[in-house]
């Protein structure tokens, strides 16, 4: 980051945290209005609209979110945390101008603050500022906001609380979540926190914890209840542990479960082994480098300095880790002393389940219309008028341009013209299997990773790949079971993962690279183990392990349904791109609803052999050294070691007797750097990917509704455009920013009531028009058809295009961290080159190319369109034959 942006931006943070502008009307506009067509008729129905009422209401169709607020509040009732932080979606409109600016006043105030910098700019800068726009402008106040400590129970507590039904639960009469929770100390005691998170891991992580063998493999339930292990971000902590996805005369059994499997650790204690595992866990998350390592130190801190813990002490981990060690050497009953203080002998025991409700949206929305007809009701006709004077103010105040000349910024000219280029060395390894070996400063970690083509895999069997990927790494390998694998993942890795990957080409939108990513870290001197283990997951995966396997089909089928909340809008977006692009049927198969549907219907299979059997099938077109390729990032020092145990990896793949053919006709291969020039930063062969063309494919309009019990709704539209090389690529890149900051936002949140919205284009050549936890459907879709006629007439300034060109680079300029150095061209074939010639296209975008490709691609009847609304019935679209109801 250039250092002048980081002052602008900390200047904005500081002026927007103690100096935003409360005037009532903003208030109306953030939190909640009532709005009706005519004031003088006291019949006229008012409507709820508003940013954060509906984003609460968005927050709430989400069971798990229900459920882990009920345990917060029910199990630490006597102050702070036994509210809704966010706001109770039907508390919101109590909430009135003058509460908010005094809330504001105390909380939001200096003597209320901690600041947080980290990097490598001079701190004294940072100190002066935060003095000179601040600090220096406010008296020093006694805020009054320390959270007392919870007072301890007598005795355990139970309660049970309701739920909207779950349209993709693997068994309906299966939806009750049941968890037991234990109130833990104070989070400012750092040593005892830092031990009791362990504990936790220790209690519920992976298939050798003892929750994970009592509960997940009891087949009683899908997945462990929501938010299951340690809680640190209140004063005190709490673990909880339960399961979902149960009957309700199963309750009682999971909860008895809770208490003996805490008998029997109390009994027996922990393996030496899994304790070892843990704290190689946290030795790799010390030295792994990610770009938001910062922010997450910040996060780390927070709660234990927002309650006067001391936040130097919790980042020495180091001498948390030494101490750990000691106790343990220095009394071996150490942790089972702490189940036994904290778990067994502990009354504050919450016992919380929550099952289904039929009826649960329609009694929310009752009540929220009974709600409103009392606030009618007590209105007089004046306090109307008012009321309806004031929304067109608003009304009139969200239509205005704003002026951002207020705000400081960097120009255009700021913004480094070149992009730094990685230096890449490629090796045949084994013969003829490319390696890619990428040379970071990674801080004694090696990652690695293979990519293996799909391109010979039958039709029948793609639907199963996103499965075989989930479990491949699972089910065991070679001489070890499952839990005997686990055990050495955690030992010698950071992790192994797999993948499916649709790879879009940069020059064609009719071609794309299918297949599937391996990664995984280690630290150095755990290279060989590791790729042994990858050795033996490609040579000798197991797939025989029948009743895990229905186990993580539970908790993955389980996994996707629970995600649907917070990720409506990319369902929606993947299901609308898919007769666009030949890559964009792929996607949904891997990635969009109908895997979702797919895993329930897997999951409730009475007989789950047949699907168990097509993992081998896929195996055979998977798991050898046909059609892969390799990279590797390391340390200078480390690379030869690397180059050796990589050779061997490959050397003891299997390969096919003979050549496979793919199953579609038409394959192209395709060099990352192309010309005969060579490259400075790119030495030996070049890696050739093989890429699937459809030279004959049309696209075609479709639009679907996923009927989904939830109160509101996530929309996609979708425009075919073009790839990555093509110029007007970075016009429309431009183009999503400014239509985001300039048209949409003030159009679907601020009017529409969305809590997010917006226009984005991906490396596939897909734009995408899009809405989050929006109140709307049909009148968002109207939204967009006027922002892309707002973009036709070119209503932006230049300093509009100049604020969007700053906004697209922060993302293209985003710091890349040494672990991920290289990947582009690894994956997608993008080299250095072809990235500087798309920055120089984005710095070239004029006001005249922004109007043209609104035109050429954006309009009605210019390029394909296609759209998807996840949400509730909605009667217009049931009329419309024109729209598919799934």
């Amino acid at each position: 980051m250039h250092s002048q942006d980081f002052q602008n931006l900390l200047s904005v943070y500081l002026d927007a945290t103690f100096f935003p502008c409360l005037r009532e009307l903003d208030f109306w506009q953030e939190g909640w209005r009532l709005e009706h067509e005519n004031p003088s008729d006291p019949q006229t129905p008012l409507v709820f609209k508003g940013v954060v009422f509906n984003e609460m209401k968005g927050a709430f169709t989400d069971n798990e979110r229900i459920f882990s607020q009920h345990v917060q509040n029910r199990l630490l009732p006597d102050h702070t945390y036994s509210v809704v932080s966010g706001g109770d979606p039907l508390c919101i409109p109590e909430l009135t101008w003058e509460q908010l600016k005094q809330f504001h006043a105390t909380h939001y105030h200096p003597s209320n603050a901690r600041f947080f910098t980290y990097g490598n700019f001079q701190l004294e800068q940072h100190l002066k500022q935060i003095h000179e726009e601040a600090l220096s402008k406010f008296q020093k106040i006694e805020p009054s906001t320390t959270v007392p400590a919870q007072k301890p129970w007598d005795e355990p507590r139970e309660f049970q609380i309701t739920c909207g039904p779950d349209s993709l639960a693997g068994d309906p009469s299966k939806q009750t979540t049941v968890s037991v929770s234990f109130l833990l100390p104070d989070i400012t005691d750092t040593f005892e926190a830092f031990t009791l998170n362990l504990l936790s891991s220790l209690l519920i992580s992976g298939p050798n914890s003892p929750f994970y063998k009592a509960l997940i493999e009891s087949g009683l339930g899908t997945d462990f209840s929501p938010d299951a292990g340690y809680n640190g971000y209140t004063r005190e902590a709490y673990f909880s542990v339960g399961l979902q996805g149960i009957a309700e005369k199963d309750v009682q059994m999971v909860r008895d479960l809770v208490d003996s499997t805490l008998d029997e650790v109390v009994r027996k204690g922990f393996e030496d082994d899994r304790i070892e595992a843990l704290l190689h866990k946290i030795e790799i998350q010390m030295k792994h480098q990610s770009t938001s390592f910062g922010l997450a130190l910040t996060s780390y801190i927070a709660s234990c300095w927002n309650h006067d813990g001391d936040p130097v002490e919790l980042l020495q981990l180091g001498n948390q880790l030494a101490r750990f060690r000691q106790c343990l050497k220095e009394n071996p009953k150490f942790l089972q002393e702490k189940v036994k203080q904290y778990f067994k002998s502990n009354q504050h025991k919450l016992t919380l389940s929550m099952k289904p409700d039929d009826k649960y949206y329609e009694k929310q929305a009752k009540i929220e219309a009974e709600k409103l007809k009392q606030k009618v009701t007590s209105l007089s006709l004046k306090d109307k008028q008012q009321i309806y004077e004031k929304g067109l103010e608003l009304r009139t105040q969200q239509s205005k341009p704003q002026d951002a000349s207020c705000l400081p910024a960097l120009g255009v000219s700021d913004i480094e013209p070149t992009m730094p280029f990685t230096e890449l060395d490629m090796v045949l390894a084994a013969g003829d299997t490319p390696v890619q070996y990428c040379a970071q400063p990674t801080n004694g970690m090696v990652y690695f990773r293979a990519f293996s083509s799909l391109n010979t895999l039958p039709e029948e069997l793609k639907p199963y790949v996103p499965l075989f990927c989930s479990v491949l790494t699972k089910l065991g390998c070679g001489p070890l079971d499952y839990r005997e694998q686990a055990q050495q993942i955690e030992l010698r890795t950071g992790g192994m993962t797999v993948s499916p990957q649709v790879l879009p080409d940069d020059a064609h939108l009719d071609t794309y690279e299918q297949g599937v990513l391996f990664s995984s870290l280690c630290l150095d001197r755990n290279l060989p183990d590791m790729m042994h283990l990858w050795s033996e997951v490609f040579n000798n995966p197991c797939f025989e392990e029948e009743e895990h396997f229905k186990v993580l089909v539970r908790i993955t089928a389980q996994e996707l349904a629970n995600g649907i909340p917070d990720s409506g809008h990319l369902y929606a977006s993947i299901r609308a791109s898919r007769t666009l692009t030949p890559a964009g049927d792929l996607q949904e198969t891997f990635g969009g609803m109908d895997q979702v549907r797919l895993m329930k219907r897997i999951a409730e299979m009475a007989d789950i052999t047949p699907v168990l059997r097509k993992l081998p099938r896929i195996q055979k077109h998977l798991l050898n050294c046909d059609n892969m390729r390799c990279a590797v990032n390391a340390t200078v020092q480390q690379m030869s070691e690397a180059e050796k145990v990589v050779e061997n990896f490959i050397r003891s793949l299997g390969r096919s007797k003979k050549e496979r053919k793919p199953v579609r006709p038409h394959v192209v291969e395709k060099a990352a750097y192309n010309g005969s020039g060579g490259n400075a930063h790119f030495r030996g062969p070049q890696i050739i990917r093989k890429l699937i063309t459809e030279p004959t494919f049309k696209p075609c309009q479709m639009k679907t509704h996923f009927l989904l019990p939830f109160p509101v709704n996530y929309v996609g539209e979708c425009v075919r455009t073009v790839p990555y090389t093509d110029p007007d690529h970075a016009s429309l890149k431009i183009l999503a920013r400014l239509m985001t900051a300039k048209f949409l936002h003030t159009e679907i949140r601020e009017k529409g009531g969305a809590y997010g919205g917006g226009a984005k284009l991906t490396h596939n050549g897909i734009f995408t028009l899009y809405s989050y936890r929006d109140p709307n459907s049909i009148e968002t879709l109207q939204s967009f058809g006027k922002a892309v006629d707002w973009a036709k007439a070119g209503k932006f300034t230049q300093q509009d295009i100049d604020e969007a060109k700053l906004s697209v680079f922060s993302t293209v300029d985003a710091p890349v961290a040494p672990s991920d150095k290289g990947m582009d061209v690894f994956l997608y074939g993008l080299s250095d080159d072809a990235k500087q010639r798309h920055r120089e296209q984005l710095f070239a975008v004029s006001h005249n190319q922004l109007t043209a490709v609104s035109h050429r691609y954006l309009g009605t009847g210019k390029s394909t369109h296609a759209v998807a609304i996840l949400g509730p019935e909605n009667a217009k679209i049931a009329k419309d034959p024109s729209w598919i109801i799934r």
